[in-house]
């Protein structure tokens, strides 16, 4: 019951910070999220030690983790950039292991060479959720942020090996530099076929289903998601590297994905999520356990009388300082070397050492490299501890908290701010892509609902949507903001027109107080769209998506069975509607201020009435109601889905916030418009 309750409180914590990412969006989420940890361990009313076994800490975390890193990569910037990215992610971590470890061993003679060099290939990793943090302000270079990514998805294969060498050094007291290259070239290399081998083969099985006419978009995640999982168990049963089968599957897998068409793009659409939230939180529950761990480890170290506190402080410092400076050196050799090759530049200059600043400290460690420490064994005969186990665990999480500090709060000093003119113009050219991209979504989304029965209704919806893509494609522009002074001014208008008219007897009073109320709820949603941020109107439009429906669906049925109410409404909906359009034309015609934006609601308003004497003439034709709610439940889903891919290019970053803003204020309007309220 313990081990379930720490599980939950781990989700809690993640989920938390999911939250609070937002609300603090220069920390990186790492951080937020080991202080999480750290708040767990030191509130919990009994000490913390979760233990698991090394192999399936790797099966279960790393490889689902890399997997996702490599079916998300771009090969063809992988591939441009292989040489610098082999010389980070290989050469550099395998050299590395042994810089860094003979320095440990030289700072602390208590930890053995073979287990500092264990230490040194915990280091070596560089964490891929912080390279995709990294402020998109700043200016890195579109060749740096490549390299840093592609190192941050080999580079976790090569530490693990170098890792499982040291530690099988220290558990056999041998190691042979021979035997390691060749054990090296055999586990790389057989892990790479088996990888290339068991993606094709998923691949195969994928289309051969589809061909059967058996798939389905549960099928294909299930089979995205245990991938990982069964290429890791198949390579390490033929003593290859998994970590390097599971990268060479989610590459070779995804590469060979090219199907194209409604039913593919809605299984690529819930297959990113369900991966975008596994990756989230295996990723967030390691660093939320780091942070459990940290009272625990500094309590062993504490304790231990032969190291001081400040002594214990200072090892993390050095250790930190030779970790990042033996990379700076190494990536500015790097630069060297690429000025030499290039026939347009002849020595150095302040941007490669810029450059060199930039890819050094953009390389923090994190997931990985705490996700191996966890992995060192507690023994390594059946009565004798590992050398100083708690120790090496320790300063492996105070390296990890300092780079990721200097990634979050230095590299911005380092790094120029982008071109804001040349940026918004190339941010509003990915927008308009995006709004074009969301557009055809819903088209090809509708287009696959279509059945007999609706076919009208779609096609009525469908045509409306290539209309607007053609408007977007010929205008490419937005607005600051959308105007709504004008509309709430209208809203009172018509509420004026309502009250007055109840009070003559006019109309019923409940049918009066029930235009009143509809008046009231648009109001409020003028209100909202105009005073709150993105995140609130996408949470309070989630929050009160069931009162809607549950609403339509009794006005649906009242409709039915209240036919002369129904009428009673549509009558003061055209009249007072036509009432309001005709102040908006006074006041175009008696002043020239914002005549533009009350042009636009005149027409608004005048193709609001012509749809509700349509609606109203339908009524002598059987069953109007149903005839006339086909369309409007097809214009319903359609916005509905319209806000979901919004909300979705919005967390993909293909939108910036305030286009997205924009987007998701002109659908909640035109919801309103739908509704005949205006």
């Amino acid at each position: 019951m313990e081990a379930l309750e720490l599980i939950l409180l781990y989700f809690i914590a993640v989920l938390v910070s999911s939250i609070v990412d937002q609300l603090i969006p220069k920390v990186y989420s790492p951080l937020i999220q080991i202080i999480l940890g750290l708040l767990i361990a030191v509130f919990a009313i009994a000490p913390i030690s979760p233990s698991l076994d090394p192999e399936l800490f790797l099966v279960l975390f790393i490889a689902p983790l890399l997997y996702d890193e490599a079916r998300r990569a771009n090969r063809i910037e992988l591939w441009k950039n292989k040489g610098p990215v082999l010389a980070l992610a290989i050469v550099l971590v395998f050299i590395s292991t042994f810089v860094v470890g003979g320095i440990v061993h030289l700072l602390i003679p208590s930890i053995p060479l073979a287990a500092a060099f264990a230490l040194g290939a915990t280091l070596g990793p560089t964490d891929a959720v912080a390279v995709a943090a990294l402020p998109k302000d700043i200016d890195i270079g579109k060749r740096q942020r490549s390299i840093l990514k592609g190192e941050s998805l080999i580079n976790d294969a090569s530490g693990i090996v170098a890792f499982q060498f040291a530690i099988a050094a220290v558990v056999t007291g041998t190691f042979s530099i021979a035997d390691a290259s060749l054990t090296f070239c055999i586990s790389f290399f057989g892990g790479l076929a088996i990888g290339i081998v068991l993606g094709f083969a998923a691949n195969l099985i994928v289309r051969w289903v589809r061909s059967l006419g058996l798939d389905n978009t549960t099928f294909h995640v299930l089979i995205d998601v245990f991938l990982p999982f069964g290429v890791y168990l198949a390579a390490e049963t033929f003593s290859a590297s998994g970590i390097i089968a599971v990268v060479a599957a989610g590459l070779t897998f995804s590469a060979t994905k090219h199907d194209i068409g409604p039913t593919y793009s809605r299984t690529n659409i819930v297959s990113s999520s369900v991966w975008k939230t596994v990756s989230f939180t295996l990723n967030g529950i390691v660093f939320v356990l780091l942070g459990t761990q940290l009272p625990k480890a500094m309590q062993g170290t504490w304790d231990d009388v032969s190291i001081g506190n400040l002594e214990l402080f200072g090892y993390i410092i050095a250790i930190t300082f030779s970790v990042v400076l033996f990379r700076f050196l190494w990536i500015l050799a790097m630069e060297g070397i690429g000025v030499l090759r290039d026939d347009d530049q002849k020595k150095m200059n302040k941007e490669n050492l810029r450059s060199a600043l930039i890819m050094t400290l953009g390389g923090s460690k994190g997931a990985v490299t705490l996700a191996i420490a966890f992995t060192i064994p507690m023994y390594i005969a059946q009565d004798q501890l590992f050398p100083q186990r708690e120790l090496i665990i320790f300063l492996a999480c105070g390296v990890i908290l300092i780079t990721l500090l200097l990634s979050n709060f230095i590299l911005p000093l380092f790094a120029i701010k982008k071109d804001r003119t040349k940026e918004d113009e190339l941010q509003h050219e990915q927008d308009v892509e995006a709004h074009i991209d969301i557009l055809r979504s819903v088209i090809e989304e509708l287009t696959a609902r279509q059945t007999p029965q609706n076919r009208r209704a779609v096609q009525s919806v469908v045509h409306q949507y290539n209309k607007r893509i053609a408007r977007v494609k010929e205008t490419h522009d937005i607005d600051d903001e959308v105007d709504l002074t004008t509309r709430m001014h209208a809203i009172g208008w018509q509420k004026e027109y309502v009250a007055q008219a109840i009070q003559d007897q006019s109309i019923s009073p409940k049918v009066g107080y029930k235009y009143l109320s509809e008046l009231a709820r648009t109001e409020k949603t003028l209100e909202r769209i105009d005073k709150s941020k993105l995140v609130n109107i996408q949470l309070s439009t989630s929050l009160f998506r069931p009162i809607a429906w549950i609403r339509n669906l009794i006005s649906r049925y009242t409709i039915i069975k209240n036919t002369d109410e129904e009428e009673e409404l549509l009558q003061l909906k055209i009249a007072a509607q036509t009432h309001t359009a005709k102040r908006l034309h006074a006041d175009i015609s008696e002043s020239e201020a914002a005549t533009e934006d009350a042009s636009a609601l005149w027409l608004l308003y005048q193709r609001s009435i012509n749809r509700l004497r349509a609606a109203q003439n339908e009524s002598t034709l059987p069953s109007p109601a149903k005839t006339r709610s086909k369309t409007l439940a097809m214009q319903r889903t359609a916005y509905e889905l319209e806000l979901d891919a919004i909300r979705a290019m919005r967390e993909e970053e293909r939108l910036s916030p305030r286009y997205a803003k924009y987007l998701h204020s002109n659908v909640m309007l035109m919801m309103l418009d739908l509704e005949g309220t205006v």
